[in-house]
């Protein structure tokens, strides 16, 4: 059975079960910042589980793609030495969410290994929790199984409930005792059953971990009953595949066959069994779906983890030596195999293989550099563990991951000097910020709890109570005129910057007192309001008018409103692949950095600009809901990933464009006016940034450029709608031109060159002449050359012209005499003397110098040089 059938039976059994068949979600978990990537297939039900989320199903089942390859979840540095690591999987998983439990559970598990799968049932062991009676007499009692093949584990690492066999969320919250199901290998494999001191050996294998959540942990550790237990289970596919083609290890099944195949291919017939191929084939799946989730390779985040992963494969394949781009080559066989479970796989595969080879070909460009570097360090080691410094150079300058180095070390049997590196790190951290040190410094803490009600969508004026005042970081009763403070209100109209939206500025005033805000800010829930009190005393529990600048607010929420349209704009354009990667709204320009491997064209750029003018022109009203997040989902919002939000999230609607957002909007798309894209470039790999402006930003813009067309076009003596044509008329003439000055000059030095042949001296038997031609380029130097020594017969020739303080030499031989004299050589001895260099083959050769003054000296020296050599 095959990978694809044995997924889709295992769906299709819980189906006929009651479960709903969900598709797998992202990699990119969509609501848990404390997850870098989605490493089961609880993840996305994890706010079923908690209570905070509730289903239109019961039942669930998925085949959830996962990766493992940073964070707590860590197997990058086994894979491919092991039979059984991956940082990429797939994992089978049926759930309950207060439906059936454990009865269920096991029964279901054990009639689709032993009647669907037809697995012998003497080849199957279990575990349960050692307390876990229920569970042990429904394997024992009611499914048969033999009590010499069930174990029970009890509180094996060091606490209560501390158990292989005990599953907890976190420190608190839903958590159960799990009974898990291995299966034998056969004796001619070294290892023991479950619980035994022999257990880490490959013969039993864990294939399914059933976790029944019947409890929930308190903060001071009672273990409460649930009222509706659930049921999360989960099986890796990849070891499932190997238990059904009687194999062992998880890259001799079907898929990865396919992909190490194709490796064999690339690498010229490399052994199968190569650790190297192994790490090969299992990142190209990881690499390609996470490019497939949107991240793309960067120097932080998710997308760093991908940078190395993809430089671990291709280190690997240096090894093997395929020099050359190979790892986007192996995309085709991944979509062979995975495109029709996972179709975005293969409606992404040109992305990704452009993805891969451009990182490819930026690493190769370090790689062999890195590499020396790494070799000279172990060459010159006097113990075992190779400097920090040389690790964070290799890091540093030649883009090494750490995790690469210290691969390529236990292959040595070396460690790395980890203390050193972060010492390096950490220094360059500290010179880092301090050259980033600028302005006023508002990010230390200030003592405030409690959360700021925000009544800024709706008004922009409003009166307020002062609850805490603050000089610098100093809590105070009062403010003084002059005095640079922080304030905070119980209620405030102004918007304190978050996702990407600057914060609001106004005045705060009372009687005589008027406080000028230049600013807002958040920490936590607590809106800081930051400034300068021009008059007047405020104090704690006074009231006061809060005024926002509407005129500025209003140009910020154009330019907000217009980011949305353009997100919207630019998936549509470019491909789903893109995301925001960071965001600035501020009155006079909007600024959206995006996943993108290449520029945006021109005409790419035009087409999303009518994309949102069109919804500009629609003036669609705007709305605003707020809702749970599965709400949200399924409303078809776009959650920004790197964002924090809380149980309830707020969707904004506006034209054709829908996510979670938190900001300040325009009522009607009408209200932005006027969008223009002003400028777009790279400011990382993968990463593009696009500035706008809109409304009357926008008009201003335009108007500006109109101007400087009316004057080119009044400089050309033409008008703005011929301006084009007219100047590439005159660039056309001026390059024709050009052209003939060349061929005039060339002439000239043909000319001048000819009549320098009756300067050539003999040197045993050798015409040699060495001149100084004026006027000439280096193009006309080359022809020159040619022509002279076509005329001289045997002959070594060297002329220079000198341009802009900078001489240029070109050096040429006859073919008959480069045994004795060669170009290269000749034009390098005379290049030192003038402070240049040069170089090229034994016939012809060129250089230069920067030393004009030596000329003369260094043109004399040449009969001597050719003399020594004939």
């Amino acid at each position: 059975m095959n990978t694809a059938e044995l997924r889709q039976h295992f769906l299709d059994f819980f189906a006929s079960k009651g479960h709903e068949i969900l598709p797998s979600s992202s990699l990119i978990p969509g609501n848990d910042p404390t997850l870098l990537f989605t490493n089961a297939g609880m993840v996305q039900f994890k706010d079923v589980f908690l209570g905070e989320d509730k289903r239109a199903y019961n039942r669930a089942t998925t085949s959830q793609r996962c990766v493992r390859a940073g964070g707590k979840h860590n197997d990058l540095e086994n894979v491919g030495y092991t039979a059984r690591h991956h940082t990429f999987f797939e994992m089978l998983g049926n759930f309950s969410f207060g439906d059936y439990f454990k009865h269920d559970a096991i029964h279901y598990a054990w009639e689709f290994l032993t009647e669907v799968l037809k697995l012998p049932k003497g080849k199957l062991w279990v575990t349960v929790y050692a307390n876990d009676d229920e569970a042990y007499n429904i394997w024992a009692q009611q499914i048969g199984v033999s009590t010499d093949r069930i174990t029970r584990i009890g509180d094996n690492k060091g606490a209560a409930y501390a158990s292989d066999n005990f599953w907890q969320m976190g420190d608190t919250g839903p958590c159960g005792p799990c009974t898990e199901i291995f299966y034998d290998h056969g004796e001619h494999i070294w290892g023991g059953p479950p619980g035994t001191p022999e257990e880490d050996g490959d013969r039993y294998i864990e294939i399914w971990n059933l976790v029944f959540m019947q409890y929930e942990r308190t903060k001071d550790g009672e273990m409460r009953s649930l009222p509706k237990p659930s049921v999360d289970t989960g099986m890796g596919m990849e070891r499932l595949a190997a238990v059904m083609q009687g194999v062992h290890s998880n890259y001799e099944i079907d898929l990865f066959q396919t992909l190490l195949k194709k490796g064999t291919e690339l690498s010229k017939n490399a052994d199968p069994n190569s650790p190297s191929l192994k790490v090969i084939a299992d990142h190209i799946r990881s690499c390609s779906f996470l490019i497939v989730d949107g991240v793309l390779p960067s120097n932080e985040g998710r997308g760093y983890v991908l940078r190395r992963i993809i430089r671990r494969a291709i280190r690997h394949g240096y090894k093997l030596g395929m020099e050359a781009p190979f790892f986007h080559k192996l995309v085709q066989p991944l979509v062979d195999e995975m495109g029709k479970a996972y179709p975005e796989l293969a409606a992404a595969q040109p992305l990704v293989e452009q993805a891969l080879e451009k990182e490819e070909r930026r690493f190769a460009e370090t790689l062999e550099q890195g590499m020396k570097i790494l070799e000279d360090a172990i060459a010159g080691m006097s113990g075992d563990t190779i400097d920090g410094e040389t690790v964070f150079k290799l890091y540093d300058t030649y883009g090494f991951p750490v995790d690469l180095t210290g691969d390529i070390a236990r292959e040595r049997n070396l460690k790395l000097d980890e203390a050193g590196f972060e010492a390096a790190m950490n220094a360059q951290r500290e010179r880092a910020r301090a050259a980033g040190k600028f302005g006023a410094d508002y990010g230390d803490k200030l003592d405030v709890s409690g959360a700021t009600e925000f009544h800024g969508y709706e008004q922009l004026a409003e009166t307020s109570t002062i609850t805490a005042l603050f000089r610098g970081s100093d809590a105070v009763t009062s403010l003084q005129a002059g005095d640079e403070g922080r304030i905070v209100l119980n209620h405030t109209p102004f918007y304190a910057e978050s996702g990407g939206q600057v914060g609001d500025t106004g005045v705060l005033h009372t009687g005589d007192a008027l406080f000028r805000v230049t600013d807002t800010r958040k920490q936590g829930a607590t809106f800081i309001h930051i400034g300068t009190l021009e008059s007047g005393i405020l104090s704690v529990d006074a009231s006061v008018a809060a005024e926002v600048d509407a005129e500025r607010r209003q140009a910020i929420i154009l330019n907000h409103s217009a980011t949305h349209l353009m997100h919207a704009a630019l998936r549509q354009v470019l491909g789903t692949h893109v995301e925001q990667k960071g965001s600035l709204v501020t009155p006079e320009r909007l600024r959206f950095d995006f996943s993108q491997p290449d520029p945006v064209s021109a005409e790419q750029i035009a087409e999303v600009e009518a994309i949102v003018n069109r919804e500009i022109r629609a003036n669609a009203a705007t709305s605003a809901q707020v809702m749970n997040m599965e709400a949200a989902k399924q409303a078809g919002a776009m959650a920004l990933f790197g964002e924090k939000y809380g149980d309830e999230v707020r969707v904004l609607k506006i034209g054709f464009s829908t996510e979670l957002c938190g900001g300040c909007h325009v009522n009607r798309t009408g209200d932005i006016g006027l969008f223009k894209i002003v400028s777009e470039g790279g400011v990382a790999a993968g990463v593009r940034r696009i500035e706008a402006v809109t409304g009357a930003n926008a008009l201003t813009w335009l108007a500006e450029v109109t101007d400087r067309l009316d004057n080119v076009a009044r400089l050309l003596k033409s008008n703005p709608v011929e301006v084009a044509d007219k100047l590439d008329a005159m660039l056309q003439k001026s390059r024709a031109l050009e052209k003939e000055l060349e061929q005039l000059k060339g002439k000239m030095a043909s000319q001048a060159g000819s009549n320098l042949a009756d300067q050539a001296v003999e040197v045993g038997g050798i015409r040699v002449l060495a001149a100084h031609l004026e006027g000439a380029d280096p193009k006309s130097l080359r022809d020159t050359v040619d022509q002279l020594k076509n005329k001289l017969g045997k002959a070594v020739v060297i002329l220079a012209t000198v341009a802009d303080g900078k001489v240029s030499l070109v050096a040429g031989v006859t073919k008959d005499e480069t045994a004795k004299v060669k170009a290269g050589e000749l034009l390098g001895f005379v290049a030192t003397q003038l402070g240049g260099k040069g170089g090229g083959r034994p016939d012809m050769a060129q250089g230069g110098g920067t030393d004009v003054a030596a000329l003369p000296a260094a043109l004399a020296s040449v009969q001597g040089w050719v003399a020594e050599r004939v």
